[in-house]
């Protein structure tokens, strides 16, 4: 059974950071594509930053600068970290692996931006 775990969630100000985890199991994570993604309340699913097998990355124009994607070959994990955080980065935070017909998605964890 696969399973995507996301932590590290929690309330922030603005201006400060937050480091978020995804662990899987089930599956050989690290030749996976592994994304995040966020939705706010009452937005749709967008984007957030994704890390391929080889480690190619790629972000939302709107997280570049602020967000690092990256992959924890000693955790088996792959991490977000979020920097200058804004109120308007609220939302949950979802991780998810695909590799070719195969996706996962993972539970989310709630981000929480105060002004």
């Amino acid at each position: 059974q696969v399973q995507l775990v996301e932590s590290g969630g929690g309330l922030v100000q603005a201006g400060g950071s937050l480091r978020l985890s995804c662990a899987a199991s089930g599956i050989i994570f690290r030749i996976y594509t592994v994304g995040w993604f966020r939705q706010a309340p009452g937005k749709q699913r967008e984007l957030v930053a994704t890390v391929t097998g080889d480690g190619s990355t790629r972000y939302a124009d709107s997280m570049k600068g602020r967000f690092t994607i990256s992959r924890d070959s000693a955790k088996n994990t792959v991490d977000l970290q979020m920097n200058s955080l804004k109120p308007e980065d609220t939302a949950v935070y979802y991780c998810n692996a695909e590799l070719g017909r195969f996706t996962y998605w993972g539970l989310g964890t709630q981000v929480t931006v105060s002004s």
